[in-house]
């Protein structure tokens, strides 16, 4: 044997006889396995929360349209009350009747100016 061949041998057996990192691979797939069970509990619960909220704000969207409807409702209430009240309030105080037949006044053909 040479040189070069012995000191490769030498140099081989070195490196496989020292074990720079001893992996324990039971625990590194124990804690993969936890990790990912972990990760699935967060996206479980994360989709659930998702779901709520939406489910929360499409319930405050609907009380908020019958809200906003009701409102309308109420001001329209208010505005013919105000203002019919003011309209009554003048009426009684020209002294105004209400109307049992109704009158037309009938305009004669001769009294118009005819255009051409």
């Amino acid at each position: 044997m040479t040189t070069l061949t012995l000191s490769y041998r030498t140099i081989h057996n070195k490196i496989t006889s020292v074990n720079f990192l001893k992996i324990p691979w039971k625990l590194v797939y124990c804690l993969l396995l936890l990790f990912s069970l972990s990760l699935l509990v967060f996206y479980i619960y994360s989709v659930n929360e998702l779901t709520r909220g939406t489910y929360l704000i499409k319930n405050y969207n609907k009380e908020a349209d019958s809200l906003i409807k009701e409102n309308k409702v109420l001001e329209n209430n208010f505005a013919e009350t105000s203002f019919l009240g003011l309209v009554q309030e003048k009426a009684k105080q020209l002294s105004f009747e209400k109307t049992t037949e109704v009158k037309y006044v009938e305009i004669l053909e001769s009294s118009l100016a005819k255009a051409k």
